[in-house]
């Protein structure tokens, strides 16, 4: 699916650069996906010559902006700035059900561990999570899904405040407003039909916007990412671009 694929690169300079994601790629080699040859590390590196350190991830069905260093000393900068909420994410995601005009979520995760990854890991104690959302619109369709004689669907700006595991997703699904596109905490019936009528075969979350002050010039930085057309067909349902 990815061979001879070039990433769109936002910002590079001496220290950082800045990719937009496409969904379906792995951010690194993983257990997960053992089969998988093509990811955004290795990609990244063929494609601009020199070795990448990735300081954050984005779960492969998402999409959006994604960040690395270029130097070790750099990346470990990054990941302190990180670990101390100095970087800040927003995310944009479609939804079903019409959502509040805006909402904090605020509801402990359990840890995660994946059967092949952490298949030696002990369980842990459920770690606080916080997202705040805000509603960008709303849409209905003429469509049946469910009991339901028409279609709700929301679009949201995600924030999160804490960066636990597939933290969105779950999020989401504890309000019961599931991202669309969601295989693993998403709605079937939804799924499906965003499938048969859209022929949407993607998660429609997004890493829209990054912020964060440069490790060497401390100069305030945002960076966007524009959605695929996948995404882009999904919005101009809502009347957005």
């Amino acid at each position: 699916m990815f061979k001879d694929y070039q990433l769109e690169i936002l910002y590079q300079d001496e220290y950082i650069v800045v990719i937009n994601k496409p969904s379906g790629m792995l951010v690194h080699k993983s257990p997960i996906d053992k089969n998988e040859i093509y990811y955004a590390m290795k990609i990244l590196r063929d494609q601009i010559g020199q070795w990448v350190y990735p300081i954050h991830r984005l779960d492969k069905p998402t999409s959006g902006v994604l960040l690395f260093a270029l130097d070790s000393k750099t990346a470990r900068i990054l990941s302190e700035d990180f670990k101390a909420h100095n970087i800040e994410k927003k995310y944009i995601a479609i939804v079903r059900g019409y959502t509040e005009q805006e909402g904090f979520i605020d509801y402990p995760l359990s840890v995660k561990n994946d059967k092949i990854a952490d298949k030696n890991a002990k369980e842990k104690e459920a770690q606080e999570a916080q997202t705040h959302y805000k509603t960008l619109a709303h849409v209905e369709l003429d469509f049946s899904v469910g009991k339901y004689a028409k279609t709700r669907y929301s679009v949201v700006e995600l924030t999160p405040k804490t960066g636990r595991k597939h933290q969105l997703r779950r999020h989401m699904k504890h309000i019961s407003h599931h991202i669309l596109g969601d295989t693993k905490y998403g709605r079937g019936e939804h799924n499906k039909f965003i499938r048969k009528e859209f022929g949407c075969h993607r998660l429609l979350l997004h890493a829209k916007t990054l912020c964060f002050y440069h490790p060497k010039t401390k100069e305030y930085l945002t960076f966007q990412a524009k959605e695929d057309e996948t995404f882009q067909s999904f919005l101009e349902l809502f009347n957005l671009k």
